[in-house]
């Protein structure tokens, strides 16, 4: 998630309080923020959603939640946990905290992994980056 990487940097990087919604038509709304608990490895997370509406509802299509992990001397990177698409109805964690332990479904995190590729690849040729301005911070 590159591009997601490079909004957080141009936002001022991770903050507990960050909400970022870049509005790009003709496309969703997309929304970064921290979430208000960890990742199950317990490092920062973040929620990365394109929102739509639908009777009154706000629908997210779709929101990924990832850690963020800084290693000391690296690049900050965006591990997936978690993936909700509303117009599906589907919810699904591919990493998580069960009765006290910690939980991989090894399968559904490489399609967390490969979604998320598509889904930066895609945010990137819609101009997500180029349409984040200071304007787009909210938090």
């Amino acid at each position: 998630m590159q591009t997601i990487l490079c909004i957080l940097e141009r936002a001022g990087g991770y903050r507990p309080t960050l909400y970022l919604k870049i509005e790009n038509p003709p496309y969703m709304a997309l929304v970064i923020e921290a979430t208000p608990e960890p990742g199950p490895l317990g490092l920062p997370a973040v929620s990365v959603a394109h929102y739509g509406e639908q009777n009154g509802d706000l629908m997210r299509d779709p929101e990924m939640c990832f850690e963020l992990s800084q290693p000391s001397a690296g690049q900050p990177s965006l591990d997936p946990y978690y993936w909700r698409g509303d117009y599906r109805g589907v919810e699904q964690w591919s990493r998580n905290v069960v009765n006290g332990q910690y939980v991989v479904l090894l399968d559904l995190h490489r399609m967390h992994e490969l979604f998320a590729e598509v889904w930066d690849g895609n945010l990137h040729s819609q101009g997500f980056l180029d349409a984040f301005t200071d304007q787009s911070i909210h938090g």
